[in-house]
């Protein structure tokens, strides 16, 4: 068929010197607002009219959204606790990733001849992986493969290809029998299902150079050399 399928695999240092930082705030924190309603009922409750003593309603009703604000700052707390863990689990899953293949979206297979280790000029052709994911089983996938210059080299039928992820390695044979030259090469995909389009997502390879912790958005990115940076979100399997 010309493919084969791939197996789914609180002090501050300064020059020594250790200082404390005091923390601040913006007088809105809970605790300040706890202070200060004691502050105000006691003194109110010193100089309240006997004959017209304050509304308890209104005091339980104050004690309430106090306690709520402070029940939603622990909670914010909490959840800045987790999510911190969280990109740290990230960061050491994604440098674990360090020097290995990995599928994301794209749609370019490389090709190259290299020469067999201890034969005399004997050469083989290698192609980087390609692969793509299906929203749906479908019934027939038909990939076709374009040089630089958009020309069709080769179409390869699939068959049925179950729903998800599925990556596959070129032999480098063009339609005409021949070898592909050395060179980069897109492909496209034309999945269906009954005859009805299967929606898919190209994918292409590219091998982890390093990992970057972006300080714009807080996400974990993937350095994939000449390819730039990917999300580690939006690796689709690992080669």
């Amino acid at each position: 068929m010309g493919v084969t399928n791939v197996s789914v695999s609180e002090s501050v240092g300064v020059n020594g010197i250790q200082t404390k930082q005091k923390s601040t705030t913006d007088g809105n924190s809970s605790k300040e607002l706890q202070d200060n309603f004691l502050t105000l009922l006691i003194a109110q409750m010193k100089n309240q009219d006997p004959t017209n003593p304050m509304d308890n309603s209104q005091l339980t009703s104050q004690l309430a959204q106090i306690n709520t604000l402070a029940g939603i700052e622990r909670l914010n707390t909490t959840l800045g606790m987790v999510s911190g863990q969280i990109d740290d689990s990230l960061s050491v899953n994604a440098s674990n990733m360090i020097g290995k293949g990995v599928m994301v979206p794209g749609n370019k297979i490389l090709v190259a001849t290299s020469e067999l280790e201890g034969s005399d000029n004997e050469t083989e052709t290698i192609t980087t992986p390609f692969g793509f994911e299906l929203m749906r089983d479908a019934d027939s996938v038909i990939i076709t493969i374009l040089d630089e210059n958009g020309n069709v080299v080769r179409e390869v039928d699939l068959g049925s290809i179950p729903a998800g992820v599925s990556s596959f390695t070129w032999d480098g044979q063009l339609n005409d029998g021949t070898t592909a030259p050395d060179g980069s090469y897109t492909f496209s995909v034309n999945a269906s299902y009954d005859g009805q389009k299967v929606s898919s997502t190209s994918l292409g390879y590219s091998v982890v150079y390093g990992v970057i912790n972006s300080k714009v958005n807080n996400k974990v990115l993937l350095d994939l050399g000449i390819l730039g940076s990917i999300s580690i979100d939006e690796v689709r399997q690992i080669l």
